[in-house]
């Protein structure tokens, strides 16, 4: 068995179930979202929300939490699905097209805006949090994700000069 081919094998199905689990996850924050909207005392109380007079700013901050919540599930959907036509070219044997570096680059952008909205997600908990009671969220700081997007768009000028000097060399045959 070739170790590369099988890995190429077994993505898209991975990728596959990752895009549907990230689906069923956006379901999961869409239907906490309208709950908390039609029975919001006892959605919160379930999630800990003491009464008092800070109530409302934990509710509001919770709310906001799950809207970028949302939107990051639409920000992995997008990377998802960029990285399955990846694994598709792959598969195909014709990985250094241009159409992948634009994929690449993409993907760096959506890591870059997954990145802004897990500091927006601190942010808000931050805002939402009272003397009262806290929002306890812990988002940290990592390099990481960040190191991992000046990778992303490396990787995709590399795909793009190599989808280049193909073309070149194919012209010159």
């Amino acid at each position: 068995m070739n170790a590369p081919s099988d890995a190429v094998t077994l993505s898209r199905p991975l990728l596959h179930g990752l895009i549907v689990l990230n689906l069923l996850y956006a379901l999961g924050l869409l239907v906490l979202f309208v709950a908390g909207l039609l029975a919001e005392d006892w959605v919160f109380n379930a999630l800990g929300v003491r009464s008092g007079e800070h109530r409302p700013r934990l509710v509001l901050g919770m709310r906001a939490m799950v809207i970028v919540g949302l939107v990051a599930a639409g920000v992995v959907d997008r990377v998802l699905r960029q990285l399955a036509a990846i694994v598709d070219t792959v598969r195909a044997g014709d990985p250094f097209v241009a159409s992948n570096a634009r994929r690449l680059q993409l993907i760096a952008w959506w890591v870059f805006a997954g990145e802004i909205l897990r500091l927006v997600i601190g942010a808000i908990a931050w805002a939402a949090t009272t003397k009262a009671q806290a929002l306890d969220v812990h988002v940290g700081f990592s390099f990481a994700p960040w190191l991992a997007v000046l990778l992303l768009f490396v990787l995709a000028r590399v795909f793009a000069e190599g989808a280049r000097m193909r073309a070149d060399l194919e012209g010159t045959v």
